[in-house]
């Protein structure tokens, strides 16, 4: 039996904190290294290995759920598709970024380590920390706080078996009614990924990266268990990390038509903050980082979920109820420390009959954020300066109506209703409370049709509504009244596959009212929020893959975003901030599971415009990358993952400000060339 028991006591979160995690997370390598050797019974099933012998070992067997999902999405009048573990298996798996990077649409750069900007039709576009606009789950229970704020470091992308990326209002059967829409996670269950998994990666700047997995049982009992630790000292100055994560789930069938499965997940994350540079350093000195304050966000957190189907016959009904609870520990401008709880329920029912599909759904967030602010000495407590209990609760209702008048057309009608609320007490600098309360209703129609066997066009108009999270009410030690968001999304797209060619292409417009938009006010201040008036988001959302012969697979995905203000008292229609208006990525396959080996590309011919006054625009760049992988043994194989292979100095992302300048400390710099190498086993 393989085991690790981790040091039950907690060290202040401090510099001596984070170096003194470095021995704990290596200890954790060290003993999933050794669960390689441990040799299951003969019975446990290897990876799925194609006829010919040949086949790569990723972390589950079969490919049931994702082909679930795959037809799921395919039924959806708009831009939505399935990315599987297969996708991204020899990448060094350090963020959603690297799960996410050929998906159409999604808009996902990183800035330092774990740290990622994540945006769908530029969904918290100025949002340069923590998240918005995009409703986050792990096996389809939210993940992001009852205000809507999230953490995507909390997901684990080396645990999932494949993600569902839902763009916009396609993504209401997650119960999102945002702009962005829903990126869903999806681990696998234990009667579908038996036996030991393990995985082992090693690189540039000292990482090194440990996961293990063992899954058991039958359709009727079955458990998954999953185990990952990583540490790194990062490309830039002041960027060491370390996490130790764990996620479970078992299901039980409790009658024939009656199942439930039970999950829980637990993260423990440390990761200094190197923070932004003026555009000069980032272009010339990318490893520099920042050292002021010491900057860190340490976050620790546990899930504990539930979801029972019940099949009744034509009809499908989920119900289930999770609890979250948080530290934040984030030395910043000051020492931001929260704990939050929250808990939430959901229920869906999914019915078919005839030429008609209906779905009705619900779900409930309610928590509580006691969230504390003290000066910053070095990383550590000092005098506190803040108290506040911020209350929130998020509550949507849907529906849709599904009909086809012809086997190869479908009429869609589905609506959301959103209502929330927000509450802040404050005790301290002053006894302040503030409250807000926000509600919504979203319409949505669409088509979907299908010309030919595998080729779908569809198109959809839409509302959408976001509600403030606290960041932006409770803006440094005031409450705000910052509005909600809306926006009527018009799109029509197509995607298919017609012999060795597969696209996906969607055009979509969006009217947005009451933008929530930020702007940085120094370099260690949070963001200012605030509402613009009429602003536009248009764009393509293009993937293509070319498979000609099985040691051949080209693909490529396209972004053009053009997000503009529209007659603006102050800016007219200048341009948004943040993201370029083209971004390609290519990625050309040679050779078979046994060995193969695939350059890649990423191309952003012409920066993004750093500020609102259109004054300041980061230079484009290219990216050189190369992936390989090769089979060792039947169930052992080895895999490269090299990134920015020319060394190339550029600007990959910054934070908006009203007008940039030379001393602005608003750029991160793309990362360093680094070279990774990983052995993954299954027995």
């Amino acid at each position: 039996m393989c085991s690790y028991a981790p040091n039950a006591g907690r060290k202040p979160s401090d510099a001596s904190r984070v170096r003194s995690r470095a021995p704990r997370t290596a200890s954790l390598i060290l003993a999933l290294a050794g669960c390689l050797a441990v040799q299951l019974p003969t019975d446990a099933q290897s990876a799925e290995v194609p006829a010919d012998g040949e086949g790569a070992t990723i972390i589950v067997v079969g490919r049931l759920a994702a082909n679930d999902a795959a037809r799921r999405a395919h039924a959806t009048s708009g831009g939505a598709d399935i990315v599987t573990y297969e996708d991204y298996a020899d990448k060094s798996l350090v963020s959603l970024r690297d799960t996410l990077a050929f998906s159409p649409g999604v808009y996902a750069q990183p800035r330092f380590g774990q740290e990622i900007r994540i945006s769908i039709r530029g969904s918290g576009l100025s949002r340069g920390y923590h998240m918005r606009g995009l409703t986050l789950l792990q096996d389809g229970i939210p993940i992001n706080l009852a205000d809507d704020n999230g953490d995507f470091q909390e997901l684990e992308p080396a645990f999932f078996d494949h993600l569902e990326v839902y763009r916009g209002a396609n993504a209401l059967r997650f119960g999102s009614g945002t702009l962005g829409g829903a990126i869903n996670g999806v681990t696998p269950s234990g009667d579908r990924a038996p036996g030991l998994y393990a995985r082992l990666d090693f690189g540039s700047f000292d990482m090194a990266r440990g996961l293990a997995s063992f899954g058991f049982g039958d359709r009727d009992t079955n458990g998954w268990l999953a185990v990952s630790a990583d540490t790194q000292r990062g490309d830039r100055d002041h960027a060491k990390r370390h996490s130790l994560r764990l996620h479970g789930n078992a299901g039980f069938r409790l009658a024939d038509r009656i199942a439930t499965r039970f999950y829980i997940s637990a993260n423990d994350i440390d990761q200094q903050l190197p923070g932004a540079l003026t555009r000069a350093i980032a272009l010339t000195a990318p490893q520099t980082g920042n050292f002021v304050g010491n900057q860190a966000r340490d976050i620790e957190s546990l899930r504990l979920q539930n979801r029972t189907t019940f099949e009744l016959g034509a009809a499908t009904l989920d119900v289930g109820a999770f609890v979250n609870a948080k530290r934040l520990f984030h030395p910043i401008y000051q020492v931001i420390d929260q704990n939050s709880t929250d808990r939430g329920v959901f229920t869906r029912l999914d019915y078919a009959a005839g030429p008609f599909e209906m779905t009705l759904g619900g779900e409930s967030r309610w928590g509580t954020i006691r969230a504390k602010r003290f000066v910053n000495v070095d990383g550590r407590r000092g005098a506190q300066t803040f108290d506040a209990r911020q209350t929130a609760r998020t509550t949507t209702l849907y529906g849709e109506l599904r009909y086809r008048p012809v086997p190869d057309l479908q009429l869609i009608a589905g609506a959301i209703y959103a209502d929330g609320y927000r509450q802040q007490e404050q005790s301290m600098p002053a006894p302040v409370v503030g409250k807000a309360a926000y509600d919504s209703f979203s319409p949505r129609f669409g088509l979907l049709w299908e010309p030919a066997q595998a080729i779908q066009v569809y198109a959809n108009i839409s509302r959408s509504a976001e509600f403030p999270t606290f960041v932006e009410l409770a803006q440094v030690a005031a409450f705000v009244p910052v509005r909600e968001q809306h926006a009527w999304t018009a799109e029509i797209g197509t995607r298919g596959k017609a012999g060795w060619v597969s696209w996906d292409v969607s055009l979509y417009r969006a009217w947005v009212k009451g933008e929530m938009l930020q702007f940085t006010v120094g370099p260690d201040i949070p963001a200012s929020t605030f509402n613009a008036d009429r602003t536009l988001h248009q764009g393509i959302e293009a993937g293509l893959s070319l498979a000609p012969t099985d040691w051949l697979r080209l693909r490529q995905i396209w972004q053009y975003s053009d997000f503009r203000l529209r007659d603006d008292a102050q800016f007219g229609n200048n341009r948004l901030p943040v993201v370029p208006r083209h971004v390609l990525r290519t990625e050309i396959r040679l050779g078979t599971d046994a060995l193969h080996i695939a350059p890649n590309l990423e191309w952003v011919p012409q920066g993004a415009w750093a500020d609102y006054a259109n004054t300041a625009r980061t230079p484009g760049y290219a990216l050189v990358g190369l992936t390989a992988g090769a089979v060792l043994a039947e169930g052992v194989d080895l895999f490269l993952d090299a990134r920015n292979l020319t060394g190339k100095k550029a600007i990959g992302d910054m934070s908006a400000v009203i007008q940039a300048g030379p001393a602005s400390q608003i750029f991160y710099p793309v990362e360093r060339r680094a070279v990774y190498v990983g052995l993954r086993a299954r027995f």
